[in-house]
């Protein structure tokens, strides 16, 4: 958590300022890894999931989710974009990001306000994208 400090009448007055969450529904481990390792060096508090499933079961336990980045194509009944509606129907105030390496998804087949990215993508646009959706 960072802690930056305001100046006021000669004394520091420290404010906690909670990252942002963000909930990642990859399949594939080591690409999962990869984005949760940059995600947390971009100040994200990061959380995994490995199917569509188990994310909806994440978001069930926890209120503090600020926005989901979920594949595509995924194992089980529930796809990415099937998760993304599910998410906004049951939670609106968490923002989406989808992405994939084999389609391009148009925006009118995902939520309102969610936004597409392609494989591969440079986290640092992902981590830009999450911090605006956030806010």
């Amino acid at each position: 958590m960072s802690k930056p400090t305001l100046e006021g009448n000669n004394k520091d007055i420290e404010l906690l300022v909670a990252p942002p969450v963000v909930l990642i529904v990859e399949d594939e481990t080591l690409i999962r890894m990869n984005v949760t390792d940059e995600l947390a060096e971009h100040g994200f508090e990061v959380i995994e999931a490995s199917n569509a499933q188990e994310a909806l079961l994440i978001l069930s336990e926890t209120d503090a989710i600020n926005v989901i980045f979920t594949d595509v194509d995924m194992p089980g009944a529930m796809d990415g974009l099937m998760l993304a509606d599910q998410v906004r129907d049951r939670w609106p105030s968490v923002r989406i990001i989808v992405t994939s390496g084999k389609h391009f998804v148009l925006p009118e087949h995902m939520p309102d306000d969610s936004r597409f990215f392609s494989k591969p993508y440079a986290v640092t646009a992902i981590a830009g994208a999450m911090r605006e959706m956030a806010l």
